[in-house]
């Protein structure tokens, strides 16, 4: 008779969290690859100020989830802070859409877009919560979360060339802040408030020492590098492949489009595989996988080339945007939004030094140069990578 038990339904909160994180990375996947060529060419200033914007937009953006991160793990409602963040990014969107003056967009744009950019690891965060709430299994889940994610980026990327292109950029932003309030309403609708969970003494004493842990600090600074690389790639390479490469303008978008289609079975695999290899070996897979695609962008320059190391590209940020975040969590036991925001705010502290370094490097030496520091850097960050502790 157990044999003719129906099967377990699937839940609906776990599939609202998978619509959620879709939506909110084809509305984060429509912006960003063309952010570059908006202020290039609608905006009209050079290379230095495109790279200072990605900078102060990333200090913003590291200050306001500092500020945030503590207060959401201990007190309020997290899924009322992630409903005000769509409110802003729908804000900030719309503002992107109708000016085209520099300076505001660098102060007030930036500000929106600070607030705005603390959805995503607060979403993550609640999700970790309720898979920890719910007995469910918390790597699989966080991967699959992670796969919406590229899910999205094999569609944002083409579809953002493609109506910036065709349509114009006030018309690519509007449908991003769009799909901001469409996100608005999933998450007032499907998404649970999980009550806080009182942590043990022996993790009120790891919170307490979380980053004078050398791992911690270790793992930082490696993801640090890690997110510079893949910045300085995704500021320069629209500009590089046209102005340089002499290639079409919406290769681009199929480059980041093909590499998120990608990431999305090396995620699921890394997802699968973690328990029996270890976070600390499927990170150092990673990473090595990055620099040998940025070893491979120095050493060719074809169509066919750059499509073809799109494999070690995915595998790349594939692992590390999922195994990465669940290994900060897991070296800071209790506190899942202040390592879910040390994560991102490794990611943001490396968009800052990769607008530094692409504006400089692009503007002094041209845009191969940046190719030559991103693999030095990947370099630098598997060094530092094989000395964090397996956990």
């Amino acid at each position: 008779m157990n044999m003719l038990r129906p099967r377990r339904r699937i839940n609906p909160v776990y599939l609202a969290f998978m619509a959620v994180s879709f939506m909110i990375g084809v509305a984060g996947a429509l912006q960003a690859p063309t952010l570059s060529l908006f202020l290039t060419r609608e905006v009209a200033v050079r290379p230095f100020w495109v790279g200072l914007f990605y900078t102060v937009n990333a200090i913003a953006g590291i200050a306001v989830s500092i500020l945030l991160a503590k207060r959401s793990d201990n007190r309020g409602d997290r899924r009322m802070l992630i409903l005000f963040c769509c409110v802003m990014a729908t804000g900030n969107a719309l503002l992107f859409a109708f000016n085209r003056d520099y300076l505001t967009l660098i102060t007030f744009g930036v500000l929106l877009s600070a607030l705005a950019s603390v959805s995503m690891p607060q979403i993550f965060a609640l999700a970790r919560e309720y898979a920890d709430s719910s007995a469910r299994e918390v790597v699989m889940f966080s991967s699959v979360m992670r796969a919406q994610l590229s899910l999205a980026w094999v569609i944002g990327p083409p579809l953002s060339f493609a109506l910036a292109l065709n349509y114009g950029f006030t018309t690519m932003f509007t449908i991003a802040a769009g799909l901001f309030v469409v996100c608005f309403a999933l998450i007032w609708f499907a998404l649970p408030s999980v009550a806080r969970v009182e942590p043990s003494p022996e993790v009120l004493s790891a919170q307490i020492s979380a980053w004078k842990n050398k791992d911690v600090r270790l793992l930082f600074i490696a993801s640090l590098l890690m997110w510079t690389c893949n910045t300085m790639y995704i500021i320069d390479m629209p500009l590089y492949i046209t102005s340089v490469l002499g290639l079409p303008d919406r290769l681009a978008g199929l480059l980041m489009g093909v590499a998120a289609g990608l990431e999305i079975p090396a995620m699921l695999l890394a997802g699968h595989l973690v328990k029996r290899v270890g976070k600390r070996k499927m990170m150092l897979f990673a990473v090595a996988a990055g620099v040998l695609f940025y070893l491979g962008l120095v050493l060719f320059q074809s169509r066919i080339a750059l499509m073809a190391l799109q494999i070690f590209n995915a595998v790349f940020i594939g692992i590390v945007a999922g195994i990465g975040m669940l290994y900060f969590q897991d070296l800071m036991p209790g506190r899942p939004g202040a390592a879910t925001t040390l994560f991102t705010n490794s990611i943001s502290t490396g968009v800052i030094l990769a607008g530094i370094l692409q504006g400089a490097l692009a503007e002094t030496f041209g845009h191969y140069s940046v190719y030559w520091a991103a693999l030095l850097l990947a370099i630098a960050s598997l060094a530092m990578s094989a000395k964090v502790k397996d956990v």
